[in-house]
């Protein structure tokens, strides 16, 4: 009998991150790893690192280090960092932190399990040199296709079915011309670490975009979609393992189609998505405003089961400030684009997150942005101060501010957020949401769960308390109707409406 051999994945950082911890989980599986839910009872623990910003960074660290104090009074026998820090830092990292066993790079994750095995076995595995991945494909999207076969892309991992132990039965076969693979259907490598309703599914990797304070393209590469028929059989095994709303994630998902001939792709996928059997709820996160286009727009405002959900990417508001990010767009052009589609979807989804203290922001730049977010009737904002990042054209501008000025302004901003988004949240008293139910609180008294505007984790929650759902039979995992009828917050009080309502 072949000795039993346990791992854990600590999974920080985005929804991204959360899809490359299941494609390893899914690799380690299928090399007979037990997978075990925490660290304390693994004879490894993996810790799946994220590097975008400072705060995020030192997270990272700190999960690494209480890791590796397992090591002194439990299972633990190593401790393995991967992820997006692993891959920006590499031999950097392992040398300022001797406490992991192991630090690899995307490039490893091919072959995780032989890592994970040599590590535990006593060896060691040297960690890499980080080097710009932006080099390693073509500069032109429509040839990297080809290319991006011998090059590591984490979340876009596939077997063909005929390999794969579980593959599903149904796969696509109304592509667009010319984008089926050659090699035949292809199941997901992926093993599930929780049994939410919920589930992010990668439509992309990397960025191409250029913006000045952003490092994440120089470890994450160029921007690779992947093949229609990937994202759909993907799909198709989540909805067969209860997943009811899946949410589409990449850098930047109105980019997706680029390299695949076809910028539009994404408009044709989506009902394709929403079809899928058991499939309740397609959510599209990731948006970039200068990306948006009318047909995308109509798309997410009027496909049944597509949400119309618009995570867009402001970032700022001032003209200046946005040209020295590289990025484009103002006040007013941002207020039209969420005109345009509330004109469409009235009680359509929105939310941004914004970076104050940028440099060479001034006091009219930084008035310019709460013109735009007082007016902008956001769902939910995320308030970041600037800090520079190693390698991005911003840590090199002049007219730094102090960090005083940088705190003053972030927590000025985060307070008048949290007040236009309870007032956004109160403007929702009456209405009538589709909520698809995830767990219940017995401290509440009531069943959590989330309506068309709310993605998981950022955007607030719903409540709906035990009296009104009397009945009903909810579970993790049904849709019921119900009305607003309170707020705390950014979350909503909501009552069930019908027994027919719930799914």
């Amino acid at each position: 009998m072949p000795e039993r051999r346990t791992v854990a994945l600590v999974t920080l950082g985005c929804a991204r991150n959360e899809v490359d911890s299941e494609e390893l989980a899914g690799r380690l599986a299928a090399d007979g790893w037990e997978l075990v839910e925490n660290a304390e009872d693994a004879d490894v623990a993996v810790v799946n690192t994220c590097g975008f910003v400072e705060a995020a960074k030192k997270d990272s660290v700190d999960a690494l280090l209480e890791a590796n104090d397992l090591k002194d009074h439990g299972r633990t026998q190593a401790v393995v960092a991967v992820g997006c820090m692993a891959e920006r830092y590499g031999k950097e990292l392992a040398d300022a932190l001797p406490e992991a066993d192991g630090v690899l790079g995307f490039d490893d994750y091919a072959d995780i399990s032989g890592r994970l095995q040599t590590i535990l076995s006593g060896g060691s595995v040297e960690a890499h040199a980080p080097r710009d991945r932006r080099k390693l494909l073509p500069l032109s999207p429509v040839e990297r296709q080809q290319a991006a076969a011998s090059v590591a892309l984490p979340g876009h991992g596939s077997v063909a079915v005929t390999e794969a132990p579980e593959a599903p039965e149904n796969v696509p076969a109304d592509l667009p011309d010319g984008l089926a693979p050659a090699s035949g259907p292809r199941a997901p490598l992926r093993r599930r670490l929780d049994t939410s309703p919920v589930a992010s599914v990668k439509l992309a990797s990397g960025c191409d975009r250029r913006c000045s304070f952003c490092a994440i393209p120089s470890f994450r590469g160029s921007f690779v979609s992947r093949r229609p028929s990937d994202v759909l059989n993907e799909t198709r095994w989540l909805a067969e393992q209860g997943v009811k709303e899946v949410m589409l994630v990449s850098e930047n998902n109105t980019s997706y189609g680029k390299d695949l001939g076809d910028i539009r792709l994404l408009e044709s996928l989506l009902p394709e998505l929403a079809a899928v059997d058991g499939i309740e709820r397609v959510r599209v996160s990731y948006l970039q405003p200068a990306e948006m286009r009318p047909g995308l727009i109509d798309v997410l405002t009027s496909t049944e089961k597509v949400v119309p959900y618009f995570d867009l990417s402001f970032q700022h508001s001032a003209p200046d400030v946005l040209r020295a990010m590289r990025r484009f767009g103002d006040t007013d052009r941002f207020l039209e684009l969420l005109d345009t589609i509330r004109s469409k979807a009235p009680t359509a989804g929105a939310r941004s997150n914004f970076i104050v203290g940028f440099p060479g922001e001034t006091e009219a730049d930084f008035a310019e942005l709460e013109r735009f977010v007082t007016h902008a009737r956001l769902d939910a904002i995320g308030v970041f101060g600037y800090s520079d990042e190693d390698g991005t054209e911003a840590a090199g501008y002049e007219h730094k501010l102090g960090q005083d000025v940088v705190d003053e302004r972030l927590a000025h901003l985060s307070r008048l957020a949290e007040e236009l988004t309870a007032q956004r949240a109160e403007e929702r008293i009456g209405e009538t949401l589709e909520v698809l139910v995830e767990s219940f609180d017995e401290e509440e008294d009531g069943w959590i769960g989330r309506a068309a505007h709310q993605a998981p984790e950022t955007d607030g929650q719903v409540l709906l308390p035990a009296d009104s759902a009397e009945g009903l039979g909810l579970a993790p995992g049904r849709m019921v109707r119900a009305e607003v009828v309170a707020t705390e917050g950014v979350d909503l009080v909501a009552e069930c409406l019908d027994e027919e309502a719930g799914r």
